[in-house]
Order: structure tokens, then sequence, then C-alpha cells
């Protein structure tokens, strides 16, 4: 299961985020669009820091 959200954690990023975001900030405004960008981009990159496999 770790693997897979592991796999799935950049996609979910690079898919999600140009698509919600344009699609926010034409219904609800420009200050809306922004703040959910901010959010899903630090939640994104705490995910892939959180995710990240380093070697030992």
């Amino acid at each position: 299961m770790l693997r897979l959200f592991i796999a799935i954690t950049p996609l979910f990023g690079a898919i999600i985020f140009p698509l919600l975001v344009p699609t926010l900030m034409a219904k609800q405004g420009i200050g809306v669009g922004v703040l959910v960008a901010l959010l899903l981009s630090t939640v994104w990159f705490v995910a892939m820091l959180r995710t990240a496999e380093m070697p030992h």
C-alpha cells in the first residue's frame, strides 16, 4: 500500500494541480485559485518529502 502511495504522489500532483487550480479560478475567482494553489502545492510538497526514498 505504501509503495502504491509513493508511486501515485508525483502523478497526483502533476495531474490534479493544473486541472483544479484554473477551474477554481474561473468559477470562484482568482483569490480562491491562488489560495488553493498555495495549499495544494504545500500538501503535495510535504507528501513528496515524507515519501521520498533515500539510498542507505
